[in-house]
C-alpha cells in the first residue's frame, strides 16, 4: 500500500489497482483539487478541514468515476447537494474494488462538555490500515498501520501516544497536524518505538510504502 499525505488528514491511498482518498478538507485543497483517477472517496464527519464542498465538486468533475462512501452527517450534506454517495453506519463493510473497507465508530471525540457530540465514523482500510477520522475510537480488531491523529482541539499528544499503545500497531504515522508540528510528531518519534511501534514521520506530500 502506497500512502500520500497530501497533508492533515488527506491522504491517497494506492493499493490493489485502487486510489483512494480520505477527508479532503479544506487545508489541502490546492492539491486535492489537482487529482485525476481517484475511484474512491471517503469522509469520516463533516467539519471543514475534513470536508469541503466546492472542492468536491471539482474532483467529481475531474473524477466523474469516483464513489463516495461517507457517514450520516456528510451524508445529509451531500444528499441536499444532489451528489451520489454510499452511506457506511458502524459494523457495515463495503467492497472498493479488492478490497474491504469497514465502517467503524459514531461519535467525534468530545472538544468541551457545553458542545453536543457529532458524528464520526473511522474506517479500517484492507484489513489493514485504520484511520479514526476525528477519535480514538477502539476497533477492537488487530491494527497494522495507524493513522494516528496527534494534534486537536479535542485532545492532548498524551492520548494519542495511549492510543497508539491500546492499539499497538506495527506502524503509525502522524495525521490531524495540519497546524502543528513539533511536540506532535517530535514526542510520539521518541516514545512509540520504544514500546515497539515504528513511528514513520509523513509531512505534506511524502510518500510511503507500507
Amino acid at each position: 500500500m502506497k500512502i500520500t499525505k497530501l497533508g492533515h488528514c488527506c491522504l491517497l491511498l494506492e493499493t490493489k489497482g485502487q486510489r483512494i482518498l480520505t477527508d479532503p478538507g479544506s487545508y489541502t485543497v490546492d492539491a486535492h483539487s489537482q487529482l485525476t483517477n481517484v475511484d474512491y472517496i471517503l469522509y469520516t464527519h463533516e467539519h471543514q478541514d475534513h470536508y469541503h464542498l466546492e472542492s468536491l465538486k471539482v474532483l467529481i468533475g475531474k473524477n466523474p468515476q469516483a464513489i463516495i462512501y461517507t457517514n450520516d452527517s456528510v451524508s445529509e450534506l451531500l444528499t441536499k447537494e444532489g451528489i451520489a454517495h454510499t452511506l457506511v453506519r458502524n459494523g457495515e463493510a463495503v467492497s472498493l474494488g479488492e478490497i474491504s473497507v469497514v465502517g467503524i465508530g459514531e461519535e467525534h471525540a468530545q472538544m468541551h462538555s457545553s458542545i453536543p457530540l457529532s458524528s464520526n465514523i473511522g474506517f479500517l482500510i484492507d484489513e489493514r490500515l485504520w484511520y479514526p477520522g476525528d477519535a480514538f475510537t477502539n476497533p477492537e480488531r488487530e491494527i497494522e498501520i495507524l493513522a494516528l491523529p496527534v494534534s486537536g482541539p479535542w485532545m492532548k499528544i498524551g492520548e494519542a501516544i495511549d492510543y497508539a499503545f491500546l492499539l499497538k500497531p506495527k506502524k503509525a504515522f502522524p495525521v490531524h497536524d495540519g497546524t502543528r508540528f513539533g511536540s506532535a510528531h517530535n514526542l510520539p518519534a521518541k516514545l512509540l518505538p520504544a514500546n515497539g511501534i515504528e513511528f514513520v514521520v509523513m509531512a505534506e506530500g511524502d510518500s510511503r510504502e507500507f
